[in-house]
């Protein structure tokens, strides 16, 4: 998509523990089909609603790094890996908000799978009022709205439109784009590793260098 107004700021939140090639076509589709200015990567530092990441911080910063160079329009924000504290999605939009000002378009990026979660998040209808929600799909395939929790139902009917609405004002619409259906897991990674199965196609070149490197995810050092 191209767009004179490309000030979106897209919000891409995970572990990335490790971050895989998945994560970075999610971004690439991002861009490509919003109109967005950036991806912001925000990596976790003790996520509320999942177990701890398996590598430091540091270590899982350093690959983010590595997946990230070379474009100019990712940018990593590490604020919450120097906390010890649970977070939320709805804290950190909170404090992007804060940081970014109240007429800032921000758009959190999200999966099909993340998204049918959503009410199950700490405080999920606030995040409306913080952010619009853009939802990643396979080309072509409509999200299953019998899927969906009732509410959510009725949020997505309510508030869905076209990718270009989203630099029209600061937050509260959903918006859905397409990207490749990529089946990877970090999990799933994390557990091939540790078996010590070939995972070249799931990671970026120089991810799967550091993580060689470091003897990350080996069945010596985790546990599947």
């Amino acid at each position: 998509m191209r767009s004179s107004n490309l000030n979106v700021c897209g919000i891409l939140g995970g572990t990335f523990d490790p971050v895989h090639l998945g994560h970075v076509a999610l971004a690439d589709a991002a861009l490509r089909e919003l109109p967005l200015g950036e991806v912001l990567w925000l990596p976790s530092g003790n996520p509320g609603h999942r177990a701890p990441p398996v590598a430091g911080a540091e270590q899982r910063l350093s690959m983010l790094g590595l997946a990230a160079a070379g474009n100019p329009r990712f940018r990593i924000d590490a604020t919450e890996l120097a906390s010890n504290q649970p977070t939320y999605t709805v804290h950190t939009l909170t404090r992007l908000r804060a940081q970014l000002g109240a007429a800032r378009p921000l758009a959190l990026l999200l999966g099909a799978d993340s998204f049918l979660s959503l009410p199950t998040w700490l405080r999920w209808r606030e995040l409306f009022d913080l952010a619009h929600i853009a939802v990643a799909d396979r080309p072509g395939h409509e999200p299953d709205v019998g899927a969906m929790a009732a509410e959510l139902a009725q949020q997505f009917g309510q508030r869905l439109a076209p990718a270009r609405r989203l630099s029209e004002s600061p937050a509260g619409t959903i918006a859905r784009f397409d990207m490749p259906q990529l089946d990877i897991s970090a999990s799933a990674i994390r557990s091939a590793i540790g078996t010590g199965q070939d995972v070249r196609h799931l990671l970026p070149r120089a991810v799967l260098a550091y993580i060689e490197t470091h003897h990350l995810y080996r069945k010596d050092t985790y546990n599947p």
